[in-house]
């Protein structure tokens, strides 16, 4: 995998047990995302809102003690199709591996006076996210062993535990797999399917290819045209290969 310099912002790859302790980002995509490709001539592109994404977390993950960070917009070869299979394969190590999950809401304001709505604004705010509706974001919030929101000014809003009841709510999950996501593969194939029934992907085959995390030992190669029902048929076969659940019927 590809991790980033928290102070020099040059991306390097890792392999195998060289891989370092790293913070990693989840966040939902924007118009104006900085690519690996941009990485390397950073100077034209610091004044970019992505980069200022990348820059705030980076920030965080140095002052949380990590020399690493992986970012998906600019840690991705998305030029190499085999790197980029790599990449939608092993989402959900890489979150779940991560020392820390960094989960950046561009949508939620946080507000400290009362009298100006104060918790309860922001904690409205947070349940109607964006992040809560898009696909890949769902293998994001159940990887990672340790998760910690933040608003649009990088203020810190609280972890998956803290704030389990309100994610609950906004995303169906219970309550209990969000406080120990090593429940995910206890729950029924139709249970986790239904996780992602609300969620939207730019790509529509994306909405296949982010589950694949939830399914233990399923894998797919992308293949980016085949359309959502060819990709979620492919998906389906996999997970009936390794499981004898029926209620994937159901879903």
């Amino acid at each position: 995998m590809r991790l980033l310099n928290v102070t020099t912002f040059e991306v390097d790859r890792f392999d195998g047990p060289k891989v370092p302790p790293y913070a990693i980002l989840s966040h939902v995509w924007g118009p104006d995302e900085v690519t690996m490709a941009d990485m390397d001539i950073i100077a034209r592109h610091r004044k970019r809102p992505g980069f200022t994404k990348i820059s705030y977390a980076c920030g965080q993950a140095a002052r949380d003690g990590f020399d690493w960070i992986w970012v998906d917009t600019c840690c991705i070869d998305k030029t190499s199709s085999s790197e980029l299979s790599e990449s939608l394969n092993s989402l959900f190590a890489w979150y779940r591996d991560a020392s820390v999950c960094y989960a950046y809401l561009s949508d939620v304001h946080h507000h400290t006076n009362p009298a100006r709505g104060g918790y309860r604004s922001w904690k409205d705010a947070l349940a109607s996210s964006a992040y809560f509706t898009r696909g890949w974001t769902l293998p994001e919030l159940l990887a990672p062993r340790n998760l910690l929101f933040f608003s649009h000014t990088w203020h810190p809003l609280g972890s998956r535990a803290s704030l389990a009841p309100t994610i609950s709510r906004a995303t169906l999950i219970p309550r209990a797999t969000l406080l120990d996501p090593s429940l995910v593969p206890r729950a029924s194939l139709a249970r986790r399917m239904s996780w992602a029934s609300r969620r939207t992907t730019t790509r529509p085959e994306d909405l296949a290819y982010a589950l694949l995390g939830l399914f233990p030992g399923v894998h797919l190669t992308p293949y980016y045209g085949e359309g959502l029902e060819s990709a979620f048929l492919r998906l389906q076969r996999k997970i009936l290969a390794r499981s004898d659940d029926q209620s994937l019927f159901a879903w």
